[in-house]
């Protein structure tokens, strides 16, 4: 075991991070196992029933077992957060290292671009997106990767602007270091780390922005299970049964406490800078 894991290990709120992400991403791995039922089958006799031993959360008003829709809605969760981080991640280096980097007006008109993003509140643009192109999971990842790339590129190119100026980057350009090697080489080893510990911090808020979206009806489609489905079908019957919702809200609670608790974790073990008192 090495070092950083062992640090990892010792903190209490990492450790527990850590065993509540691998709970959350063994239940959406093995999905098909852990379900006992298709999340999509009915059962209407059976409808709004409470936990049993042949139904652990439930069923929802159309007699689906819940506990099989929490599972699977797993999968659509870490689905969209993994690939929109992912995605916004990506774009969002590129861009931040060439505003840093790049002439004075390639910086200005990056930075506008990202200020013109970030002023748009961001349920006012999911609204603006789904009533062009409808709800999706496509749609989705798309509102994710759009509102967040600006939150990477802002903190790629303020590290890339100070290590611009560092005397081992002069050196490298006075030898003859094209831009291309000097990003590559120098620039990306040293801006990624604490990146990836913000990418694994966002994680959290992307899951929550899926799961509103599916509460307000602009996310993935119904039959398709979903954390914010199972809530919106849980208010709709909060008068008949409170199981929906519980069965709903606390994978993403769990979810958000498991990826902050261990992102801050990593912030302590890695960046030494931010380590806390």
């Amino acid at each position: 075991m090495s070092d950083s894991t062992r640090r990892l290990l010792r903190e209490p709120l990492g450790a527990l991070g850590l065993v509540l992400v691998l709970v959350i991403v063994a239940s959406a791995a093995f999905a098909d196992l852990l379900a006992a039922y298709q999340p999509t089958q009915l059962d209407i006799r059976n409808r709004l029933s409470e936990p049993t031993a042949q139904h652990w959360f439930g069923t929802d008003h159309l007699g689906r077992d819940t506990f099989s829709r929490v599972v699977h809605g797993g999968r659509v969760a870490l689905l969209v957060s993994l690939v929109s981080v992912g995605l916004s991640l990506a774009i969002g280096l590129v861009l931040g290292m060439l505003a840093g980097y790049g002439p004075r007006w390639l910086d200005n008109t990056l930075v506008l671009a990202f200020d013109a993003v970030r002023s748009f509140p961001t349920i006012m643009f999911a609204l603006a997106v789904v009533t062009l192109f409808g709800p999706s999971l496509e749609t989705v990842v798309f509102i994710v990767v759009v509102t967040s790339i600006p939150v990477y590129g802002r903190i790629v190119r303020t590290q890339t602007l100070s290590l611009k100026a560092q005397e081992f980057i002069l050196a490298e350009r006075a030898m003859g270091a094209g831009a291309a090697r000097v990003l590559l080489h120098h620039i990306l080893p040293n801006v990624i780390g604490p990146v990836l510990i913000l990418a694994s911090m966002e994680v959290p808020v992307v899951i929550t922005i899926e799961a509103g979206l599916s509460f307000l009806g602009l996310g993935v489609r119904p039959p398709t299970p979903s954390w914010g489905s199972i809530l919106n079908d849980g208010y709709g019957f909060i008068r008949d049964t409170p199981w929906l919702i519980l069965a709903g809200g606390l994978p993403v609670i769990m979810t958000t406490l498991g990826f902050t608790f261990l992102g801050e974790a990593l912030r302590d073990v890695f960046d030494p800078r931010l380590k806390r008192e």
